[in-house]
């Protein structure tokens, strides 16, 4: 009768394992930040375009906005004048049935006001055509301005596509298997590594050590934790930047150690004996 293996979940793991696991995961999350690296800024420049690209488009239906306002704020003046040339009208001719010199001289001071207010609207619709004659220009510089953004725009779009979709299957591939990985890691521990990693400049959360320092700030490591280290009973954290510390071996890398020179030898001095003069 076949014996079913059992299933060692991610807690019953030894630390060996644990940190084996973390270093496999750091290692494929490693590879995608490097593709995401020859996209380099183009995702924020691109986000930067349809940000000023949408700007643009708010600006202009502000402008026109404007301009349609001030178009009806002139029919309603205009409508203000003709009211006020009737009213001058209809006073010149009541100047032919004054009686006395009193009725005269209000219509007449009427007819003076309307014509003053003819003036001060004429006045005030020329204001609005110069303000919609500077509207326009900035809606031109404006209009032009949207559609050379928009040109950056489609180049910008057009370059990240292609990186995308040439690095697409790789990351995706990547990922699965970061996925895989991070099943096999205790819900706490990688917690706490995504949080090592988020706070990380370089997006290092384990470290091998090297040269007797960390691997990810290269502060000194004092021997006894790197004894620590080594032993692989306990995972060990860095004391100045927190990073998960293991052992180079287990991490399957293979560290260059300097060739131990020669001694020099001592460059042999001749001493030349003089003889004295008698």
């Amino acid at each position: 009768m076949a014996t079913r293996t059992k299933e060692v979940l991610p807690s019953d793991m030894t630390i060996e394992q644990k940190l084996k696991n973390l270093y496999q995961l750091q290692t494929k999350l490693t590879e995608i930040d490097k593709i995401k690296t020859l996209r380099g800024e183009l995702p924020l420049e691109v986000q930067d375009l349809e940000d000023e690209i949408e700007g643009l488009h708010h600006r202009l239906a502000k402008y026109d906005q404007e301009i349609r306002d001030f178009e009806t704020e002139i029919n309603a003046k205009q409508q203000d004048i003709r009211e006020a040339r009737e009213l001058m009208e209809r006073y010149q001719k009541q100047l032919n049935d004054v009686r006395n010199n009193r009725e005269y001289d209000n219509l007449q001071k009427e007819i003076e006001f309307q014509g003053l207010e003819i003036e001060l609207l004429n006045k005030k619709i020329r204001e609005i055509e110069h303000a919609i004659s500077a509207r326009i220009v900035d809606l031109d510089k404006g209009r032009a301005t949207l559609e050379s953004r928009s040109g950056d725009l489609e180049l910008k779009k057009s370059e990240l596509d292609e990186i995308i979709t040439e690095t697409r299957a790789e990351e995706e591939k990547l990922r699965e298997k970061a996925r895989s990985i991070e099943l096999t890691i205790e819900p706490r521990l990688l917690a706490a590594f995504k949080r090592i990693r988020k706070s990380s400049r370089n997006g290092l959360a384990i470290v091998y050590v090297q040269r007797d320092a960390c691997g990810g700030c290269f502060n000194k490591i004092p021997p006894q934790r790197q004894l620590d280290v080594r032993s692989r009973k306990k995972i060990i954290p860095c004391e100045y930047c927190g990073r998960i510390l293991i052992d180079p071996e287990l991490a399957g890398v293979k560290l260059e150690t300097k060739a131990e020179e020669a001694p020099k030898k001592k460059r042999a001095i001749r001493r030349v004996k003089t003889d004295k003069a008698e």
